[in-house]
């Protein structure tokens, strides 16, 4: 199976030649991969270097120009490093863009703590107007980034090299039930699907599929609530734990509830290892996440 980021590559290189109105901008990583496309067209594979505050300068200004430019890098080098730029080419010029990351919160943990990112979907939730897309699998990915790319917003498309082993189809941006169950809700996002399917096997929840993260499914989480017998909802994410709890408590303002956000903690993992070496560290296999969802849901 391919990557998430081949894939973006691969379905990206062959929107270039459907859509003339489509740009990339890259900022050396994934250079490579774009080569044939640069090839077709030079005037719309640029390449700005290690310089990503240009990397999203140049893209608001291919928006601005009418096009439509799909903007990549790292995560750490998409939004941390030039977030003022994020938040005032795109936000505050009112362009629409896709910016497409790679790396996760620690995908190439031999690269330390520069290109890891577990806070970028906290960060891009400071903004408003932005799509936040997190495939679990290479097809979600084509499938969301296919999706952005035809239309006129501001999308953050999250890719990782953590994948479920089966797609979701994704018939929409809502989220999906997996499970139903009486005794509590459990949110799985993206590439933790499948963690969360086998911790939460045999248990009494529902378990609902999160693919786009923003806007936040709150209608979903009411109902899969009323549908049960306890108003206790578990948010597993693959980045900064907690970054969603205060949408599913905005949601269920209304309700006494429990809300639980599993996550990536704040703590810095120093000793760098292995991509499931740092799943396991941030409790986020399977037998860490059943322990602790059980724990809470009193299971």
């Amino acid at each position: 199976m391919d990557t998430m980021r081949e894939r973006f590559i691969a379905t990206t290189s062959r929107l270039l030649d459907e859509d003339p109105r489509l740009a990339v901008v890259l900022a050396e990583i994934s250079r490579d991969g774009f080569t044939r496309a640069a090839r077709r067209h030079p005037d719309r594979v640029i390449n700005v270097g290690i310089r990503e505050q240009l990397l999203i300068g140049v893209g608001a200004g291919l928006a601005l120009t009418g096009l439509r430019p799909v903007v990549h890098t790292f995560a750490s080098f998409l939004v941390e490093r030039p977030f003022e730029q994020v938040k005032l080419d795109f936000g505050h010029q009112g362009v629409g863009g896709v910016l497409v990351s790679a790396g996760g919160s620690y995908d190439w943990p031999a690269g330390g703590l520069t290109h890891m990112s577990p806070g970028d979907v906290a960060l891009m939730d400071t903004l408003d107007g932005w799509h936040i897309h997190v495939p679990g699998h290479p097809d979600e990915a084509e499938t969301l980034i296919r999706r952005a790319a035809a239309g006129d917003g501001r999308d953050y498309v999250r890719l990782s090299e953590q994948s479920n082993a089966r797609p979701t189809p994704l018939t929409g941006p809502g989220f999906r039930t997996v499970r139903e169950g009486r005794g509590g809700v459990v949110i799985a996002v993206g590439p933790m699907l499948d963690n969360v399917r086998a911790a939460t096997e045999g248990l009494d929840t529902t378990v609902l599929y999160a693919t786009t993260v923003r806007p936040f499914d709150g209608s979903a989480v009411r109902r899969a609530v009323a549908a049960g017998n306890a108003a206790d909802v578990v948010i597993v994410e693959p980045y900064l734990a907690g970054t969603s709890t205060a949408a599913a408590n905005d949601a269920l303002a209304d309700t006494p509830h429990r809300v639980l956000g599993l996550g990536v903690a704040r703590r810095e993992l120093r000793r760098y290892g292995q991509l499931h070496e740092h799943v396991a560290a941030q409790g986020l296999d399977p037998a860490s996440l059943r322990e602790r969802i059980s724990a809470f849901l009193g299971h």
